[in-house]
């Protein structure tokens, strides 16, 4: 009846629902054109090139769940050493081997060489991911927390390169790195799940006599429970979220300001294992607050970087969209 917080909701006005996208749009840099997807898998010349340049045979190379793909193709790649690449509805190359195989190093340099192949205009991927797992047979097979992503580098200015320029701290908590490919970041905390992720922020947020942004990514909500399209591990997830929000709150100084958002949607309840597009929450708090409540709908995600910078007394680069709503928060 009487919220401390401020929340509401954004509109997305970049093309497509992905990972990358929502980020980039949220720093404050629009796509004006979706990334490319391979539904029927990638192409040819891209798997022969591959193949010749990592020295490996690449197994499946089509659309498949995460963990189905592993179960399927999981013995023949430990046989053989080759590598198990798949795609999903997004724009993405995920590169799966087991790590007793293809060491972890190996997967990476791996990645890196699909990263290079890529990028090229034509072909345009979002995100090369390595999808490290292990187990012993079919059945036992389970990914590991070493997963790593190569992504475009962002087309333009985003809010994380102003504050960096300006001699602000850009801390990066889970995958955010990787994301931006380490523009715009000071330092970077790799995170094996989402608890460890606000375990990490905790500590920071505690220890660490930072002046910037710490930007984090929860990774399971997505991951594990979103594309599983599992309900009730989401909301289980939601419960330890919670908790851990707890713990940060009492750690929060007066003067900081916590944004708690979505970078795309992934509806547990919906069809298939893709990202459903949705309006995404915006919630903001500051110990110095009183009492607020619901604001207005925003037209793009870009009105959190926008916001940030607004924090710090920074302006928007000419490339960047969204308003800041810090007056709104005060």
């Amino acid at each position: 009846s009487a919220p401390t917080g401020a929340f509401g909701r954004c509109r997305e006005v970049s093309m497509g629902k992905d990972t990358t996208t929502g980020h980039w749009e949220i720093a404050g840099l629009v796509s004006q054109r979706a990334m490319p997807t391979y539904p029927h898998g990638f192409p040819e010349e891209i798997i022969r090139e591959y193949e010749r340049l990592t020295g490996r045979k690449v197994l499946c190379n089509r659309p498949y769940s995460g963990t189905d793909v592993i179960r399927d193709y999981g013995e023949q790649a430990q046989k053989n050493g080759g590598l198990i690449v798949y795609t999903s509805a997004d724009s993405v190359f995920q590169v799966a081997a087991h790590e007793e195989t293809v060491p972890v190093e190996e997967l990476y340099r791996c990645c890196e060489i699909a990263r290079e192949i890529t990028m090229k205009e034509e072909w345009r991927v979002g995100r090369v991911i390595a999808r490290p797992y292990v187990g012993k047979k079919k059945g036992e097979f389970v990914r590991t927390s070493n997963r790593h992503d190569y992504a475009l580098k962002p087309t333009g200015t985003t809010a994380l390169d102003i504050l960096k320029d300006n001699g602000y701290d850009v801390i990066s908590v889970g995958k955010i790195r990787d994301i931006f490919d380490g523009q715009g970041i000071t330092e970077a905390f790799r995170s094996k799940s989402s608890v460890h992720g606000m375990e990490q922020t905790i500590e920071i947020c505690k220890d660490k006599d930072f002046k910037g942004l710490c930007f984090v990514n929860l990774v399971d909500f997505d991951a594990l429970w979103g594309h599983r399209r599992n309900p009730v591990g989401y909301g289980e997830e939601l419960e330890r979220f919670d908790a851990k929000l707890g713990e940060l709150l009492e750690n929060l100084r007066e003067g900081d300001l916590l944004m708690i958002t979505a970078d795309h949607g992934n509806d547990p309840t919906y069809t298939g294992t893709d990202h459903t597009r949705e309006k995404v929450p915006f919630i903001a708090y500051s110990p110095s607050m009183k009492e607020k409540g619901m604001f207005e709908e925003q037209k793009t995600f870009g009105v959190i970087g926008a916001t940030v910078l607004d924090n710090f007394g920074l302006k928007k680069a000419e490339n960047m969209i969204g308003e800041s709503i810090l007056k709104e928060l005060e």
